[in-house]
C-alpha cells in the first residue's frame, strides 16, 4: 500500500484502534509512504518512509502497489506511466469544485472498464489502460 503523508496521518488516527477483519488487514499490509516530512511512523504498524524518489521506489517494488488516497502521488505516478488500472471508489456526492484525478488540458487517458459493482451507497469500478480509439 502507497499512501501520501496526509492520507497516512488521517489513516493512522483510524485503522490501528480497530480489530474487524478488514482492520486486521490494513493493519497487517506493509505501507509506504511519501513524505518529504514526516518522520515517526510508529503510528500505525508496518508503515515506512520512502527513502528516496518515489517513482524510483515504486519502480524498485517487486509487489503490486496501489495507492490509497493521495492525489499528488497517483499523478506522480500518472505523469511517469506507471499505472496500470483504477480502482475508484466513487460517493454519491456532487461538489461541484475540487481537484479532478484527470485534471483539465491533460493529455487523454484511454481506459477500459473491467468491472462495476455497487457496494452499500458507492460504486467499486476497475480500469485498465486501453489504446486510443482506432478513429483518433
Amino acid at each position: 500500500m502507497l499512501l501520501g503523508r496526509a492520507t497516512w496521518q488521517l489513516f493512522s488516527q483510524l485503522w490501528p484502534s480497530r480489530d474487524d477483519p478488514f482492520s486486521r488487514r490494513m493493519n497487517a499490509a506493509p505501507k509506504l509512504v511519501a513524505s518529504r516530512t514526516l518522520a515517526d511512523t510508529s503510528a500505525w504498524a508496518n508503515s515506512k518512509v520512502i527513502d528516496g524518489d518515489l517513482v524510483e521506489a515504486v519502480k524498485r517494488e517487486d509487489r503490486d502497489v496501489v495507492v490509497v488516497g493521495s492525489l499528488s502521488v497517483v499523478r506522480t505516478l500518472m505523469a511517469e506511466d506507471l499505472i496500470d488500472e483504477y480502482r475508484l471508489l466513487t460517493f454519491p456526492t456532487i461538489l461541484g469544485t475540487g481537484d479532478r484525478l484527470f485534471p483539465d488540458g491533460g493529455s487523454p487517458t484511454y481506459l477500459e472498464c473491467l468491472a462495476a459493482e455497487q457496494a452499500s451507497a458507492t460504486v467499486l469500478t476497475r480500469y485498465a489502460r486501453a489504446a486510443p480509439p482506432s478513429s483518433l
